[in-house]
């Protein structure tokens, strides 16, 4: 089983709606998933919660008592754990990083959100875990043309000497109304922009800290 821990230290970023997306993004492909709950607020929860079709197995408990129960339960029956962690608080954090065997950064490309990711990079380097930016509500491009402060981000993003994900999530109302009901993006709009944005993530993420597998699409 391998963890994937989605990470924001800064609040708003949209790191819950990652989560819950990428969570049924892999169920739909035939993983067996867990989403483990570890923020406060249990919002991950109570979004997977609603869902009106079978989906990922949610857990909603803090991040020590994951530990405990990854301690206990020997060989899980999942391939893949998605860790919704809380915003701000680093040993959070930090532990989450510590049992996972990828950690997606999720930064939206702002100045405030830069300077919180910077902060998280340096903890995975100091575990010498493996990480992956996401960057998270970019404007669209228009006319082809990414805006300025999508490039100034990436740029930056560049500086942290961790890998970026190629596919960057934009701001759309979708990925909001679609939560609200227990849906993923692809869920509610086959061929929507939101839908092949988190199709193509999940994608990358596979390659990138599952390897090879064959896994059958749900329709």
């Amino acid at each position: 089983m391998k963890n994937v821990a989605v990470v924001a230290r800064k609040g708003g970023s949209g790191k819950t709606t990652v989560a819950v997306n990428l969570a049924v993004a892999a169920h739909r492909r035939g993983y067996a998933v867990r989403l483990a709950d570890t923020d406060p607020q249990g919002s991950a929860s109570e979004s997977l919660r609603v869902r009106k079709v079978p989906g990922p197995e949610v857990l909603h408990l803090s991040g020590g008592e994951f530990f405990e129960l990854q301690k206990s339960e020997g060989a899980p029956p999942f391939d893949v754990t998605l860790l919704d962690t809380p915003a701000a608080s680093e040993d959070a954090i930090g532990h989450a990083i510590a049992v996972a065997h990828l950690s997606l950064l999720i930064v939206r490309p702002t100045f405030l959100d830069l300077a919180a990711a910077l902060q998280t990079a340096q903890i995975l380097r100091r575990l010498r875990k493996p990480g992956l930016i996401v960057l998270n509500q970019a404007p669209p491009p228009r006319g082809g043309i990414e805006p300025p402060a999508v490039k100034r981000a990436q740029e930056a993003l560049r500086l942290m000497q961790l890998p970026v994900a190629p596919v960057v999530l934009r701001a759309r109302a979708a990925y909001q109304t679609t939560l609200a009901s227990g849906q993923s993006v692809e869920e509610a709009g086959r061929g929507d922009p939101a839908a092949e944005e988190i199709g193509g993530l999940w994608s990358y993420i596979e390659r990138f800290a599952l390897g090879a597998r064959s896994a059958t699409a749900v329709a």
